[in-house]
């Protein structure tokens, strides 16, 4: 099937009115030109590769969309798979976490947390999108790590994140800040938050967090998946995190610990909402103004993927290479990461995972595709030919 008359976001340039043929969902062949009887015309839409999202917190939302109301796991992975598909994401990491001290305790349990991990297993080839498992490991909750360590030896688990939500440091370096913040989320009075932070940091003093951590670590390591760190406050704290096997910082804090990735050469993450917004809703470091001093390498949907496209082009005014960074850092760049080579980009020989984007003043996702197979479409994108195809 071809693909025809859209402008391509290449691995090293865009091409206008091109096309692209696909055979059995991997991308055969591409064309500087128009080619007649295609599939598709993209009116001269742009077509990227599809979003490759290492980090989305949203499976919590579905399954929980208020406290007191929790849905089936099966029910809301698959709400979950069509608004990932929608948002033109392709394959997705789901950030689940073993951390009941969180705001979002009532799912993330161990229980909650490992069905979690087995329903997208098990629901795996029934989706629209490559739906993988990335387990958020909350150190100080030495308790979750045996059945961390199961799930691990069992193939469920695709990539893991070591997080340390510790008051006083990383995320929440202002006590003052998480102390209003937990009263006004849990809508507890101030004394209680105050109990829930002295709770938080008496944990930290636990001394088997030191060796569960290297435990956890290890078998990551093992079984060859990608290892990443998750809000670092310092260079100090980078360099402790890559020495022992970290590749990836997802969400730096401070500038001088996104300079430290980069100077150690690890992948920065930062999530697209971020990047949209101008600012990060913790007040820590803006996506944009690491983009602009080149430091990110890779956007995440963190809690909303629909900011991919709009943050896509808010980077590409800011970052040096311009849209062509921009576009790589939702898909190249994050697939490689992770460990993926055979997809992230319109090259002969990768996955046919991709998305046609109205570039406008709101940017629009048209349709969809993977492994050439329509998984979204608006109905503007020839919507005869789409249901047909």
């Amino acid at each position: 099937m071809w693909l025809s008359n859209f402008t391509l976001v290449l691995p090293g340039e865009v091409v206008d009115q091109g096309s692209v043929r696909i055979e059995d969902g991997v991308i055969a062949e591409i064309r500087p030109e128009l080619v007649e009887a295609a599939t598709f015309d993209g009116g001269g839409r742009l077509l990227m590769p599809g979003f490759v999202d290492l980090h989305g917190d949203m499976i919590e939302r579905e399954i929980a969309p208020r406290p007191n109301a929790t849905m089936p796991i099966d029910f809301g992975i698959h709400e979950l798979d069509k608004k990932l598909a929608a948002a033109g994401v392709t394959t997705a990491y789901a950030a689940v976490s073993f951390a009941t001290e969180s705001v979002y305790g009532h799912v993330r349990s161990l229980e909650t947390t490992s069905a979690v991990i087995k329903g997208i297993n098990s629901l795996r080839d029934h989706l629209l999108i490559d739906h993988r498992v990335h387990a958020r490991y909350e150190i100080t909750n030495v308790g979750a790590a045996p059945t961390l360590e199961r799930l691990l030896e069992d193939g469920f688990v695709d990539m893991v994140s070591l997080t340390d939500h510790t008051p006083g440091q990383g995320q929440y370096n202002n006590i003052e800040s998480y102390i209003l913040s937990m009263s006004e989320r849990r809508g507890i009075t101030r004394e209680a938050a105050e109990e829930v932070l002295a709770r938080r940091i008496a944990m930290r003093q636990d001394p088997a967090i030191e060796h569960k951590l290297r435990d956890i670590v290890g078998l990551s390591l093992k079984h060859r998946l990608s290892l990443a760190s998750h809000d670092d406050d310092s260079a100090e704290k980078v360099a402790e995190m890559f020495d022992l096997g970290v590749t990836i910082s997802e969400f730096p804090v401070t500038l001088p610990a996104a300079e430290e990735a980069r100077r150690r050469g690890l992948w920065t993450l930062m999530g697209a909402p971020n990047a949209l917004r101008g600012q990060s809703m913790s007040g820590n470091l803006s996506a944009l103004d690491a983009a602009g001093a080149g430091l990110l390498g890779i956007i995440a949907a963190d809690y909303h993927p629909a900011a991919f496209v709009p943050a896509i082009f808010k980077i590409a005014d800011v970052v040096n290479g311009g849209l062509l960074a921009a576009v790589a850092m939702a898909t190249a760049n994050a697939a490689r990461a992770a460990g993926l080579t055979d997809r992230g980009e319109i090259a002969v020989g990768q996955k046919a995972d991709l998305v046609a984007v109205e570039h406008g003043a709101v940017h629009r996702i048209r349709a969809t595709f993977r492994n050439g197979r329509v998984v979204y479409s608006d109905g503007t994108l020839h919507p005869l030919m789409v249901m047909a195809a």
